[in-house]
Order: structure tokens, then sequence, then C-alpha cells
């Protein structure tokens, strides 16, 4: 197994948990439709983007999350709510993400964040 991959998996556990983890390593190592790109997600954006050291986790989440944003991906901007928090973003510093993007992208797009972070808080808070 690669280093990206490793320390992608690492990363990826730090995360969403171990047992989220070790389903995407099965996933990735599976040969089901959809494996080669949850390789590709694994290693470069977690092994190799995520473990970067040239921003701090918390701010690479602010400036994700402002580009899901603007392409107006709900699916992935529940996902990266709980990363955001999980690498040090507040709620309230998920909110000004939020206010931040409406002169940039747009109240529709702001609006349709703002329900995918809301479902993120809401199923976190049903998980703690």
């Amino acid at each position: 197994m690669s280093d990206a991959r490793e320390t992608g998996t690492a990363i990826f556990a730090e995360i969403y948990g171990a047992e989220m983890a070790a389903g995407m390593r099965a996933h990735i190592e599976s040969d089901v439709f959809g494996a080669v790109i949850a390789g590709y997600a694994n290693d470069f954006a977690f092994g190799e983007v995520w473990a970067g050291d040239g921003l701090e986790r918390k701010l690479r989440s602010c400036v994700v999350l402002g580009m899901l944003i603007a392409l107006r991906q709900s699916d992935e901007i529940g996902y990266h709510t709980k990363m955001g928090l999980k690498n040090g973003l507040s709620r309230a510093e998920l909110e000004e993400v939020l206010v931040t993007a409406i002169p940039y992208c747009g109240i529709p797009a702001t609006q349709s964040a703002k329900s995918a972070m809301l479902a993120a808080l809401k199923a976190i808070d049903a998980d703690d």
C-alpha cells in the first residue's frame, strides 16, 4: 500500500472514525463500481492535499467549503461540515463561511449550502 493511501486512510479515520475508514478501505480494495474513484479521492485528496502542511486544516476546511458552496455541491457540503468541525471550526465560524459566500456565490447557492449544513449538524447532534 502506498504512503498516500496509508496517510489518506489515517486522516479519513481521524475525521470520520475507524469504522468508516475501514469501510472505505474495503471499498477501495474491492473490484466494485466506483472503487477506483474512491482510491483517487483517498490518495490524492486525503493522502496528499489534506496531509499537506501549507494550510492549517481549519483554514483548508474554510477554503473547501467556500468552493463547494460556489459549486452547489450539497452532499459534499454535508461531509465537509462534519470535517470542518473536526478540524476546529465552530458552528459560528461555519455560519460566517455562509455569510461570506453570499456576495460571491449568491443567495440561492448560500441557501442550498445552509440547508446542507443544517442537515449535517442535525445528524451530528442526533449521534451525540
